[in-house]
C-alpha cells in the first residue's frame, strides 16, 4: 500500500492580473478608434474631447476647481512642481518610503531631495518632518501617500502652516481615499493620481493633477502641450490668466489621449463601490495575517479612509537570509511579495538608497529598520475571499517553518 503524504497547499492565481476592462468602457474607446481622432485636441466643431470631459468629472469628483490629465501620475507630478514654482536647486522634503517616479520628478525639476522618517505605521514621522521643514531654504513638501497609508493630515497641514511649506500630495496609491472624511488630494495645493494598470482606475498609463489654483492650472496646461488649445479645456480657469505667460511657459507634451480617457471615465462612476471591494479582501487578509506568529500589520488610525488594493506587513526579523528564504518558499507556493529591504531595485519596488542620482543621501535609521522586514503584496480585485484565505494559509505555514520563534 503506498505511503501518503500531505502535500503543501499551493496558489495559482496571477498577482498582476487586473480585472478585464468593463464593456461601457470598451464600447467608449470603440468608438473613439472608429472616429480615429485619438488626440484630445483633435475634435470636430462643437465636439468636446473625452480627456476634457473626464478632466471635469474627476475635479467634480474631488471636489476641485480644475483637473488636467497627464501622461502618468510622475509627469503629473513634475508638471505640479515645475507649476508651483520649484526651480533648480530649491530643496523638497519627500517621505523616505516611496516609490522611483516621486524622486523621479523632483530631479526632473533640478531640485533636491530632503527625505524625511517613516515610522513603524509606515507614515511620516511628524519630528523629523518639522525639524527638516524648519530649515533653511525648504519651501516644498512632496508628500506621498505610500502604498495608500495616510498620515494624520492635521498635523501635516499644521506643520506646513507653520512653516510656510507649499504641500503637494502624490495619491498615486489614495485615489478614492480620505481622512477624517477628506478625501485625499485634497489638503495641499496641488495633488496626483496613477490610473496606471496597478492603481484604482486602470488605462496602463495615466495620471490626474487636481488644483484650485488658477495660475498653478495655467502653467500646467500649458506645459502639458496645449498647443494653445486651452480653450478646449472644460476644467480651466479663465483665458485672462493664461495671456501673461502663454508665451513664456514651454511645452513638455505630457498629455493624455482620449482613448485613455475614454476608458476612464466609465470606472470614475464606479470608482467608490471599487474601492469598497479592495477593502473587504484588505480588511480579510489583515485580520488573517495579524494572527500569524512573527507579523505585524500596523493599526491603521481610525480617522483614515484607506484603499486597501495592497497590503504591507513587517517579519521579526532583519536577517537578509532568513527574510530571503521567506519570499523565495512563499512563491515557490505562489505567493508573490515585494520586499523594500532589499539592496537593489527589484521589479516596482526600491528602497531610497538605490537613489545614487541624489548626491549626499542620508543615514536614515529608523526607515533603514522598518524596510529591513517590511513585505508588499499586490491584493487584485481577481482575488475573493476564498484566495485571500488560502494566500493567509500559506503565508503562515511558510512563517512558521521559517520565521524566529517568538518568545514565550
Amino acid at each position: 500500500m503506498p505511503v501518503q503524504t500531505d502535500q503543501p497547499m499551493m496558489f495559482s492565481k496571477s498577482f498582476t492580473r487586473q480585472e478585464p476592462i468593463s464593456q461601457p468602457a470598451i464600447d467608449s474607446a470603440v468608438r473613439v478608434l472608429q472616429s480615429g481622432r485619438l488626440h484630445r485636441y483633435n475634435v470636430v466643431k462643437d465636439e468636446v474631447s473625452e480627456t476634457a470631459l473626464l478632466e471635469k468629472e474627476f475635479a467634480a469628483y474631488m471636489g476641485s476647481q480644475y483637473c488636467l490629465a497627464c501622461a502618468s501620475c510622475g509627469s503629473a507630478m513634475y508638471l505640479a512642481l515645475k507649476s508651483a514654482g520649484v526651480r533648480p536647486g530649491d530643496r523638497i522634503l519627500c517621505n523616505a518610503y516611496t516609490l522611483a517616479p516621486v524622486p523621479g520628478a523632483i530631479h526632473n525639476t533640478g531640485a533636491k531631495i530632503i527625505l524625511v522618517e517613516i515610522t513603524d505605521d509606515y507614515t511620516i514621522d511628524f519630528d523629523d518632518l518639522a525639524a527638516k521643514a524648519a530649515e533653511k531654504d525648504v519651501k516644498w513638501f512632496m508628500m506621498s501617500h505610500m502604498r495608500g497609508h495616510i498620515a494624520d493630515m492635521d498635523r501635516i497641514m499644521e506643520i506646513c502652516r507653520q512653516q510656510g511649506i507649499t504641500l503637494i500630495e502624490d495619491c498615486a496609491h489614495t485615489m478614492g481615499a480620505r481622512w477624517n472624511g477628506k478625501l485625499s488630494g485634497s489638503f495641499g495645493t496641488a495633488a496626483c493620481f496613477s490610473t496606471q494598470t496597478y492603481k484604482h482606475m486602470n488605462s496602463g498609463e495615466g495620471g490626474l493633477l487636481v488644483t484650485d489654483d488658477p495660475d498653478l492650472m495655467a502653467r500646467a496646461i500649458i506645459y502639458s502641450g496645449s498647443y494653445m488649445n486651452y480653450d478646449r479645456h472644460l476644467s480651466r480657469p479663465d483665458d485672462a490668466v493664461f495671456e501673461s505667460i502663454r508665451e513664456l511657459v514651454p511645452n513638455y507634451s505630457c498629455r493624455m489621449d482620449d482613448l485613455r480617457a475614454a476608458i476612464l471615465r466609465p470606472q470614475l462612476k464606479i470608482l467608490d463601490d471599487q474601492c469598497q471591494r479592495w477593502n473587504r479582501r484588505y480588511q480579510f487578509l489583515e485580520s488573517r495575517l495579524n494572527q500569524i506568529p512573527g507579523l505585524f500589520c500596523p493599526k491603521r488610525d481610525p480617522k483614515e479612509q484607506y484603499v486597501g488594493s495592497s497590503i504591507q506587513f513587517n517579519l521579526n526579523t532583519e536577517d537578509p537570509t532568513v527574510i530571503l528564504r521567506f519570499l523565495d518558499t512563499c512563491l515557490l507556493r505562489g505567493v508573490e511579495l515585494k520586499w523594500f529591504g532589499n539592496k537593489r531595485p527589484v521589479g516596482f519596488t526600491s528602497a531610497y538608497s538605490s537613489w545614487k542620482y541624489f548626491d549626499n543621501l542620508p543615514e536614515l535609521p529608523n526607515t533603514d529598520r522598518i524596510l529591513a522586514g517590511m513585505c508588499d503584496m499586490r491584493i487584485p480585485l481577481t482575488f475573493d475571499l476564498a484566495d485571500c484565505e488560502s494566500i493567509a494559509q500559506i503565508i503562515a505555514d511558510v512563517a512558521a517553518s521559517v520565521l524566529p520563534r517568538e518568545p514565550e
